[in-house]
């Protein structure tokens, strides 16, 4: 989408929308984070009611094995034993996702807490803060600022306070390690309006927060993804014989931007594993970054090719106890199925 014909450059805390795409391969489906950061202006989405208590399995939410046999929470957090790094994606707007994000996070600090059989130093690693504020969440951590100072400099996503707010307060009640993953949104943009060699020229502490340069481009699957998901946003074809109105391109460097934030992301998860001893590195991070396997586990893969992986992608639905095998299939070592509630969005007030 260009509005008025001018290309919006990236802002990459818009909501992910997630759709199939009848032009895409059978399994796949495809989330509308890129697009919706690429080309939709800023604070745009809806506030939602917040129920604290957590979801409930079997109602609110459903959990399957990568080709759709039925699994269970419980199958989940014995899969993290041999984990190292665990990918979760969601939908952003995915209130029930991020209830189980963080009864995740609690159930596995409970699994590997010190002085049980299995501790093992639980990690909270999130897409939603980028590498150059690491200190200010730090010192937010160790309670060296306010959260009202931390708020103000750290830059959170739009409705922070529904979304992660849980996590990361449970993260700083439990003394767990939060990591700021992302690249900074300044270079993602200058990577979208001049290409990712443009990276070359900013300073040795501009790249202190990016992986090494040059950082790796799209795999052919990836770029394959993207390319269907730009062509399940076309309009149909023009059946009454008008002139077809001309098709607007996507910007071609707007994929490398979608790859470094894959890369910084995934290098920022290699440094922490091999920071720390027997660490368990929880990643929350957009679907379309992890989903059938490319994008962050790629990165991951190439930076730390001894890392074991899993992934997790959650996707709403509008019955989680219906599998449907063409939408569904190997998106993830597991699938969590989230219940779309009735009504659960509210325009926000200006």
């Amino acid at each position: 989408m260009l509005k008025g014909g001018v290309y919006i450059p990236p802002i990459p805390h818009m909501e992910y929308r997630l759709m199939r795409s009848n032009s895409a391969p059978r399994g796949r489906v495809f989330g509308l984070a890129a697009l919706f950061a690429l080309f939709v202006a800023p604070f745009a989405g809806t506030a939602q009611e917040v129920d604290p208590s957590p979801p409930v399995e079997g109602i609110d939410y459903a959990v399957y094995e990568s080709d759709g046999d039925d699994s269970s929470f419980a199958d989940l957090l014995k899969a993290l034993d041999k984990a190292d790094a665990v990918l979760v994606g969601e939908q952003h707007d995915d209130m029930v996702g991020h209830g189980f994000q963080a009864e995740l996070l609690s159930a596995a600090t409970r699994r590997f807490a010190e002085g049980t059989e299995d501790a093992r130093p639980v990690v909270l690693s999130l897409e939603m803060f980028e590498r150059d504020v690491q200190y200010i969440v730090d010192e937010y951590l160790e309670g060296l600022i306010s959260e009202d100072h931390f708020l103000r400099s750290a830059r959170p996503w739009d409705f922070y306070e529904e979304r992660y707010r849980p996590m990361v307060e449970y993260a700083r009640e439990h003394h767990l390690p939060i990591v700021a993953a992302n690249a900074p949104r300044r270079y993602v943009n200058r990577v979208t309006r001049e290409g990712p060699g443009s990276l070359e020229v900013l300073s040795e502490e501009a790249r202190s927060y990016l992986p090494p340069l040059p950082f790796p481009g799209p795999s052919d699957d990836y770029r394959a993804e993207w390319d269907a998901l730009f062509e399940s946003m076309m309009p149909p074809p023009d059946t009454t014989g008008a002139e077809p109105a001309p098709r607007h391109q996507p910007n071609p460097n707007s994929l490398h931007s979608q790859a470094l934030w894959d890369a910084a992301m995934g290098e920022s998860v290699a440094r922490e594993l091999e920071a720390t001893e027997d660490a368990l590195v929880l990643h929350m991070v957009g679907s379309f970054h992890v989903q059938n396997g490319t994008g962050i586990p790629e990165r991951l893969a190439e930076y730390l090719p001894d890392a074991r992986q899993l992934i997790v992608v959650m996707l709403k639905v509008d019955d989680v106890r219906e599998w449907d095998s063409d939408e569904f299939k190997d998106l993830g070592d597991y699938v969590i199925l989230t219940q779309k509630p009735a009504t659960t969005e509210r325009p926000v007030s200006d």
